[in-house]
């Protein structure tokens, strides 16, 4: 019998990576909804156009049907959660709430496993993302209240620095970016900063894994790589892949926030989040670093590719 997975989001990025795995897979049925701007029209998605914010729009659009189990993806704060899981018409058997890996305190000790401290309240010195790590925070606690109240079993995914193919954020296009103009790419000194990733596919895949595991009921789980990398590291896997020497300026952390440079990972701190328990559970083999890298600019060369023949045809 077909398992029946509702996506909420499912358009951009991670999501759409997952739906688009989804219908590698048989007996399937997938359904998705989002507000419409960025239609899939695929074959095997059957796709629901709503506010998740509009409780009416919740009710109205999505059909009373059996989930076997709901993959949020846009859950950003309480009221999200609650919205949806109160409006939604028929039964669920499972919810999959897409936190980060951003809800965990500053600690030194790295790596930072599931038993961290999380956060208690927002952070300043973040800027216009303050509020992020703590709603994400709150949106587990609201999750945790729903499944218990309406008998749905909770998993939580905690990712890292998700990286890979219709990612929209400036992540790893920073350094295709500079490569692709030939302008050398910032190293902070004394290059102490380590971070770690998780692939956009291999994410896909782990949350198949959980869908409809009663191992992971009531779970929590980060998804990380266990390859631990730096600015450095990312420079030498892109030599690796186009066999050129990648120019570079090596700049100290204060140089760096003095001009104001925008890189996208983290100058003078760890990053570093511990992934075992749910590789275990599964034995669960991640992508090598430099694969997902090679396959992330294969990406992003056809993106300009397409972009430079669409503005050659204006």
């Amino acid at each position: 019998m077909a398992k029946r997975v509702l996506v909420i989001g499912g358009s951009y990025f991670s999501g759409r990576v997952f739906v688009e795995e989804a219908l590698k897979r048989a007996n399937i049925e997938l359904h998705v909804f989002n507000r419409g701007k960025l239609p899939l029209s695929m074959d095997g998605v059957t796709e629901h156009v709503g506010d998740r914010e509009r409780p009416e729009q919740v009710r109205d659009a999505i059909p009373a049907l059996e989930w076997d189990a709901v993959v949020d993806f846009c859950a950003y704060t309480p009221v999200h959660v609650e919205t949806l899981l109160g409006n939604l018409r028929g039964t669920v058997g499972q919810y999959l709430l897409i936190s980060t890996a951003t809800v965990y305190r500053k600690t030194t000790q790295q790596p930072v496993d599931e038993r961290a401290p999380l956060l208690d309240g927002p952070q300043p010195e973040l800027g216009e993302y303050a509020s992020y790590g703590y709603d994400k925070c709150l949106a587990e606690q609201a999750a945790r209240r729903e499944c218990e109240r309406l008998g749905i079993a909770l998993t939580v995914l905690r990712p890292a620095i998700i990286y890979g193919y219709y990612n929209y954020a400036p992540r790893e296009t920073y350094f295709f970016d500079r490569l692709r103009a030939r302008e050398p790419i910032v190293i902070p000194e004394p290059g102490a900063s380590r971070f770690n990733f998780i692939w956009v596919v291999d994410m896909a895949h782990m949350l198949w894994c959980c869908i409809d595991e009663p191992r992971t009921f009531g779970e929590t789980f980060n998804l990380a790589s266990g390859d631990v990398v730096s600015y450095a590291r990312i420079v030498e896997a892109l030599g690796e892949i186009t066999g050129k020497a990648v120019d570079t300026l090596r700049l100290p952390a204060e140089e760096i926030a003095h001009r104001n440079l925008p890189l996208p990972f983290p100058i003078d701190e760890d990053l570093v989040y511990d992934g075992t328990k749910i590789d275990r559970l599964f034995g669960f083999e991640h992508t090598p670093f430099h694969v997902g890298l090679r396959e992330s600019l294969k990406y992003y060369l056809m993106v300009k590719r397409r972009e430079a023949v669409a503005a050659g045809a204006q």
